[in-house]
């Protein structure tokens, strides 16, 4: 299934070469038939294999896609395959396997958080580079996290620099929200205990614990035990694949991040032959 349709890859292609590929024109081969493959060098989660194949063919070319999106390559492995006219694949070349590289690189830095999560949810928050939300929620997907926010239009959050402008209690904020918001849950970031314990008391379905070391979780964790009805504790800010399992052995139900939008790229080797 690809996330970018043929009008977000054709402007893709025509970034990279907007009045054609000079070398290739220059050097008198575009027409010649060659084969070109896409493997793995390190071991990876796959993300974006669909839409580089694509790439291929809307520049002219045939593809075959051998690994989908989300599945596990060895080093060496195949992921996919294409051939045609050499300036097809020249012109392709570089954008899809700049795309490959770096999708691939946030589905696998998510799969390592959600390994270490060991089957706690791994929510990624909307901070991805602007202008890639779509590749970059696919590739969230393909490491097996889910979507924490997809924007600021269905979902209600309630920060600090929220409360800054209210001039009324929690349990008021949290009364007019279900009154005007019935449907939604009403998730409120903290950054204290004290905080934590405030909006519990007002009524919160969600409590986003921002920067919380684990010990801190696990005393958040203790401290509302005895509340009639608990709030989800969502373990927020600089949870890592490192620390993912610290922060759920202290009790949180859930992870968010931002980590995997900063992954490095993996490195997927494109080896070209000539077929004539």
């Amino acid at each position: 299934m690809r996330s970018l349709n043929d009008h977000h890859l054709q402007a893709l292609l025509d970034d990279d070469a907007p009045c054609g590929d000079l070398t290739t024109q220059a050097l008198g081969i575009g027409a010649q038939t060659a084969q070109l493959e896409f493997r793995a060098r390190q071991p990876m989660t796959v993300c974006a294999t669909e839409e580089a194949v694509r790439l291929f063919e809307l520049a002219g070319a045939q593809a075959q896609l051998l690994v989908c999106s989300g599945a596990l390559a060895a080093p060496g492995e195949l992921l996919l395959q294409a051939q045609g006219p050499a300036a097809g694949l020249h012109r392709a070349w570089k954008t899809a396997q700049t795309l490959v590289d770096w999708a691939s690189g946030i589905a696998t830095a998510t799969a390592a958080i959600v390994t270490a999560a060991n089957g706690v949810a791994v929510a990624c928050t909307r901070k991805n580079v602007p202008g890639t939300k779509v590749l970059s929620v696919k590739a969230v997907r393909s490491g097996g996290g889910i979507m924490h926010r997809l924007g600021l239009s269905e979902t209600l959050l309630v920060f600090a620099e929220h409360r800054l402008f209210l001039g009324e209690s929690p349990d008021q904020t949290i009364a007019r929200l279900r009154q005007t918001q019935p449907e939604k849950k009403i998730v409120v970031e903290v950054s204290s205990l004290e905080e934590a314990l405030r909006w519990t008391a007002a009524g919160c379905d969600v409590l986003q614990l921002e920067k919380f070391t684990p010990e801190a979780v696990a005393a958040c964790r203790l401290a509302l035990d005895g509340e009639p009805s608990r709030p989800l504790l969502a373990a927020a800010g600089g949870v890592r694949a490192d620390n993912a399992a610290a922060y759920v052995a202290a009790g949180a139900n859930f992870l968010v991040t931002s980590a995997p939008y900063t992954a490095q790229p993996k490195d997927v080797q494109v080896i070209f032959r000539s077929a004539t």
